[in-house]
């Protein structure tokens, strides 16, 4: 190989590494819904439309403070010893999920029309 040949192939694969970047970053649809859980039980649904507060409790004490502003659901409080979930980022995207593993929180995007189908093949 040739010096123009390296420099060709190293143009190429840069340009299909950013195409492939470009693609996965913006994959993905905006959700119009977050879905709470606790204990596998479904605590409430809420708009990512609407700025808003939740103070999820388990037996009557705040363990998680879910946080909805500008169309992006975070955790930013819990009483949990690790924290992990206050240190994801934010999410906004359909199937994008924070999890309190000690709390046993479950924070979901949803979109505005789930199908129970993954995919329909014709």
């Amino acid at each position: 190989m040739k010096k123009n040949d390296r420099i060709f192939l190293c143009v190429v694969f840069l340009v299909l590494a950013a195409a492939a970047a470009v693609f996965y970053l913006t994959r993905g649809n905006h959700g119009a819904q977050v879905k709470v859980t606790v204990d596998g039980d479904l605590y409430g649904t809420y708009s990512l439309n609407e700025n808003q507060e939740i103070r999820i409790q388990k037996d009557g004490v705040i363990t998680n403070v879910l946080v909805i502003k500008d169309g992006t659901a975070d955790i930013t409080e819990a009483d949990c010893p690790d924290r992990l979930c206050v240190h994801q980022r934010a999410i906004s995207k359909t199937k994008e999920t924070i999890v309190c593993l000690p709390n046993k929180v479950v924070v979901e995007v949803a979109g505005s029309e789930e199908s129970e189908l993954d995919s329909v093949a014709k």
